[in-house]
């Protein structure tokens, strides 16, 4: 990746992680006008790096998080000491005779900084596998899968686009979110020989369309209803899990639970 691009990877992963802060701040400052202002600046600023990563930079299928986070555990230097040892040819491994158990020899035991309980080929064969996985080029995508890619990047403004044109209680937001989702992971369907990462990310995406469940009108009109029953019947009829059923239908719908609470239901 070029610099200018690891630039950009490491604004969109800034921006990811404080959207929620600043759109909380936001809200408590300058009210629900400001709210809706900082979340629409945001997702623009989000769609106009990712299409620039996808269009200019040919970045292929963007995963979430953009960076992947960094695992210390195998990331872990050597020792100098250990280099040393690695470097004399020292044995760093010991073949039982009776058992033919391969154990870690006492000349060759790293320090406590560098220390894993794993034999130095495991070690080893992780992070060549990793190293190999992150310098792994992006899928090339056709037109297809760019205009895909360009659906799935775009979906969030088309969405707050119809929620002003609309109102938060239309159909018609839901129904279209709902629409660019799925035909984004038709489209981006066909592709094949694709990175371990990339698989991931469209298994994840297509975990994520269960969210539409939960999500207005479609919840208000038909999930409350229905995860409230289930709620209850675990309360009333589950031994152990009462206390903690009740506190998610509190959560959920304070109202429903105060009145079934003066009915004697719920204690």
């Amino acid at each position: 990746q070029s610099v200018p691009q690891q630039k950009l990877l490491t604004w969109l992963s800034v921006l990811e992680c404080v959207e929620v802060f600043a759109e909380m701040g936001t809200a408590r400052v300058w009210g629900e006008m400001g709210r809706w202002t900082i979340i629409v600046l945001i997702q623009l600023a989000k769609a106009i790096l990712r299409l620039l990563l996808l269009l200019w930079y040919k970045a292929g299928i963007q995963t979430s998080p953009p960076i992947v986070p960094l695992n210390r555990e195998q990331q872990q230097p050597l020792h100098p000491q250990d280099m040393e040892d690695n470097s004399s040819g020292k044995g760093q491994t010991y073949v039982g005779k009776r058992s033919s158990r391969v154990v870690r020899s006492l000349q060759s035991t790293p320090s406590l900084q560098s220390r894993h309980w794993g034999s130095p080929q495991q070690r080893e064969e992780s992070q060549s596998r990793r190293a190999e996985e992150m310098n792994q080029p992006p899928t090339p995508l056709g037109l297809q899968e760019t205009v895909a890619e360009s659906i799935y990047i775009t979906r969030p403004l088309l969405h707050l686009l119809s929620l002003g044109l609309w109102g938060q209680r239309s159909w018609k937001p839901w129904l279209l979110s709902a629409v660019l989702d799925i035909s984004s992971l038709s489209l981006l369907s066909d592709l094949k020989d694709l990175n371990r990462r990339e698989r991931a990310e469209l298994r994840r995406r297509t975990i994520l369309l269960l969210y539409y469940l939960l999500r207005s009108p479609f919840y208000d009109r038909y999930s409350e209803g229905r995860i409230l029953f289930l709620l209850r019947l675990l309360a009333d009829y589950v031994p152990g899990v009462g206390y903690v059923t009740r506190k998610w239908a509190q959560l959920l719908y304070p109202p429903f639970c105060w009145m079934e609470k003066n009915q004697g239901s719920w204690v």
